[in-house]
């Protein structure tokens, strides 16, 4: 019996013309990162509790070609005590992405969900080392849901839509 092991990758899906999605990272880079502690060395003593610690979280995304994308994750992370600012962080984290093959209307949630998910364990990486290097505990970044900030974000822009029909 043949084995299918040496079937083209078009044919799999029952047309051998069809191109294979792909998603493939390019690049990676930091495009800007801050780091600010305005009350060292005072805010590096220790505390009898936690700092409160805000997150914010946003994503962009720009075409380079047909074919290539430019995604842009950024990080900001300010720790706090009482109201005195220990540290504050701001981090653009980019990276170059090659997409092809995906049909049209998947290709927001590739460039908002799927890209920034790849990006982030190297982002969430820059963010704990440039705490810790800053004499802080590093700040490990929980996991974040990007399906979820994606469909946020374009409930958002429907409701803007609305708001200037009805306007």
């Amino acid at each position: 019996m043949a084995s299918n092991d040496d079937a083209p990758t078009g044919a799999a899906n029952g047309n051998g013309n069809a191109a294979q999605p792909s998603l493939n990272v390019l690049a990676q880079y930091v495009k800007d990162l801050s780091f600010e502690s305005p009350g060292a060395p005072n805010s590096l003593r220790g505390r009898d509790k936690a700092p409160g610690i805000a997150i914010n979280v946003n994503v962009n995304a720009n075409p380079l070609s047909d074919k290539q994308f430019d995604v842009n994750l950024t990080l900001n992370a300010k720790a706090s005590f009482d109201q005195e600012v220990l540290f504050n962080v701001e981090l653009v984290y980019g990276g170059v992405f090659a997409i092809s093959g995906f049909p049209q209307e998947h290709m927001l949630p590739l460039l908002f969900i799927e890209c920034p998910r790849l990006l982030f364990p190297f982002a969430r990486r820059v963010v704990a080392d440039i705490v810790r290097d800053g004499g802080m505990p590093p700040l490990m970044i929980e996991p974040i849901d990007f399906a979820a900030l994606y469909r946020a974000k374009m409930q958002e822009a429907q409701q803007a839509g609305q708001a200037t029909k009805t306007a």
